[in-house]
């Protein structure tokens, strides 16, 4: 214990997040890269929280700028760090010198690994947040971790033991971290309602911040904002978590190919979909939620001088029209 403390108090102390970082760009300068200017390694990060645009942004940016595939997630900065830099190059074998490097990233918003990695990693990158109306981002996220196999809960039971859905909520909170870690002319935050109702401007806000040059979107990417995945629970819950849990094994093996073949396939169709659609939540349910979240709201508002009135308090229409289950 004195010698930890003399080694502490030395300046030598290093955490084990500090001292994989070091590893990790070790390796790269050894392979060439320069990871303090992004060199081949992302410039810029989309971090979401899940289910604000992010799948939709993916599409639209592949063609301009060099993102990870066939797999949009790496999970490199909050799951696969130990696997090294190499791994997570591995994702971008495709680079060329004319694109910018990025990666469409959700589950790092909510993660602080993710941050403090990255920071001492790549402390140059720019990072996107994507804000969206809280209750209806958490709904999504519940029908869509049911959808594939990875809760086997009801949405009350998921609140309390999925971490992720409340912690991806805590809007203020996770942003003033990610200021904290890369500095706040680095970090962009933003909101869904502005992706979802002028998305040409959503955009090139976007693309101005990350050093992308603008382009115009297509009549199609316009009107595909819109659009909405239907999803329903798993015809046999079982059979699709192992299906998803094969598909994770696959990507930390690099073997995104085999994935998205299965994917694009109709394969899907044997562990997606089929059960039972999805009903209505309980109004009181919702109601929890709006008390719940308002101070993150509050603060959020805050920090961003935007009007978020209607996320703090539930419309009186829907109110009215409430439903008793779900």
């Amino acid at each position: 214990m004195r010698l930890a403390k003399r080694v502490e108090e030395s300046g030598h102390y290093r955490s084990w997040i500090e001292r994989i970082s070091a590893t990790a760009i070790g390796r790269a300068r050894g392979l060439g890269l320069n990871p303090s200017n992004g060199s081949r390694l992302p410039s810029f990060f989309v971090i979401g929280p899940p289910r604000t645009g992010t799948t939709w942004l993916y599409e639209i940016l592949k063609d301009r700028t060099l993102l990870p595939a066939p797999t949009k997630e790496t999970r490199f900065f909050d799951r696969h760090f130990h696997r090294g830099i190499d791994w997570y190059r591995a994702h971008y074998g495709h680079a060329t010198e004319d694109r910018h490097v990025g990666e469409i990233a959700p589950t790092y918003f909510a993660s602080i690994e993710a941050s403090e990695r990255i920071a001492r990693t790549l402390p140059q990158a720019r990072v996107v947040c994507v804000f969206r109306h809280p209750v209806e981002r958490v709904m999504s996220l519940y029908k869509l971790k049911r959808a594939y196999g990875l809760i086997p809960w009801n949405f009350e039971q998921a609140i309390i033991c999925d971490p992720e859905m409340l912690e991806s909520s805590r809007y203020a909170t996770k942003l003033k971290e990610w200021q904290r870690a890369l500095g706040r002319e680095q970090v962009l935050a933003t909101l869904y309602d502005d992706l979802r109702d002028q998305p040409q401007r959503f955009l090139d806000t976007l693309v101005d911040f990350v050093g992308v040059s603008r382009f115009a979107l297509t009549d199609s990417q316009m009107t595909s904002v819109h659009a909405s995945e239907t999803m329903t629970h798993p015809r046999s819950y079982h059979r699709t978590r192992r299906a998803t849990a094969m598909a994770d094994w696959c990507k930390a093996r690099r073997l995104d190919k085999i994935v998205a073949a299965v994917r694009n396939s109709p394969l899907r169709k044997l562990f997606l979909g089929g059960g039972l659609p999805f009903a209505e939540f309980p109004m009181e349910i919702s109601l929890r939620l709006y008390e719940l979240f308002r101070p993150e709201v509050e603060e959020l508002e805050d920090m961003l001088n935007r009007d978020l009135s209607a996320w703090k308090s539930i419309r009186e229409d829907a109110l009215s029209a409430s439903h008793s289950s779900y």
